[in-house]
């Protein structure tokens, strides 16, 4: 088998083992239009020798959620207790999203997902990509002219029946002529808004897997939102009391809409030890 097939086997399996279960399918209800992925982030907001405090936020590209209603497609694998496949409407959807500047991306706090989950009777079980994963500004730099290859994990929409499967996308990235990193290949539809991967190489056959940005929609050499960027931005709004985030929309599903509080878009989690 060539090196570069097992290269590319050994990036995808990495990618599918630690993070397979961070994206969703989402698009508008009831149109056969802005099809899109969004994924889950765990912003690192402080660490201790005890725990970590994270922002959780569900992270895509801008232009893909403007409209009133959403359906999330909800695999059985990112529920615990697993379920069927099902659709979630959020209502007010555009609105449940906070734009981040020129970037091109929105981000929507998760407490309107997990308070729906609480109060059907099970929790989600997804993965997050975590701020360690998230590139840094020598991640990015290291992406040159030169293209390299490239993975998006989103969900495209399937030629005859519109099924929104989740497919590993192989491609190649480089910096253009404007600065910016971009993705070479054709975009399938569904897929903007979706993580960008690539794996480094750390010598003695091992890769690092870094999460570079968003891509964002276009025709052609999509444009990629780099998590430099993103997490300046995502800093820039915790630190305008202003702009914080509102609790994303709960998912409406059911007839009971008994009243709760929802959790904080604040979570904590022990330190691995």
């Amino acid at each position: 088998m060539p090196e570069s097939s097992v290269r590319h086997d050994a990036i995808i399996n990495a990618i599918m083992a630690n993070v397979g279960r961070s994206t969703l399918a989402f698009e508008e209800v009831h149109a056969d239009r802005q099809h899109g992925t969004a994924f889950w982030f765990n912003d690192l907001v402080d660490s201790t020798s005890d725990a970590e405090v994270i922002r959780q936020y569900l992270v895509t590209a801008a232009e893909v959620t403007r409209y009133d209603v959403g359906e999330l497609t909800l695999r059985p694998e990112l529920c615990e207790p697993a379920m069927s496949a099902e659709k979630l409407l959020m209502t007010d959807f555009a609105a449940g999203w906070t734009v981040l500047g020129e970037l091109g991306v929105a981000v929507m706090s998760t407490a309107g997902l997990h308070a729906h989950g609480a109060r059907k009777g099970w929790s989600w079980a997804t993965d997050e990509i975590t701020d360690g994963l998230a590139a840094n500004d020598e991640d990015i730099a290291r992406i040159g002219a030169e293209p390299q290859p490239a993975y998006i994990l989103g969900h495209d929409v399937g030629e005859t029946d519109g099924e929104r499967l989740q497919a590993v996308v192989v491609g190649q990235v480089a910096r253009g002529d404007d600065s910016h990193v971009h993705w070479d290949s054709a975009l399938p539809v569904g897929c903007a808004g979706a993580p960008v991967f690539v794996g480094n190489p750390l010598g003695g056959g091992r890769i690092k897997l870094v999460c570079v940005g968003v891509v964002l929609p276009g025709e052609k050499q999509n444009r990629i939102a780099t998590f430099d960027r993103i997490r300046t931005a995502l800093r820039e709004l915790a630190a305008d009391p202003g702009r914080e985030p509102v609790p994303g929309p709960e998912p409406v599903q059911g007839p009971d809409r008994e009243a709760e509080r929802r959790p904080s878009w604040w979570r904590k989690r022990p330190r691995n030890r």
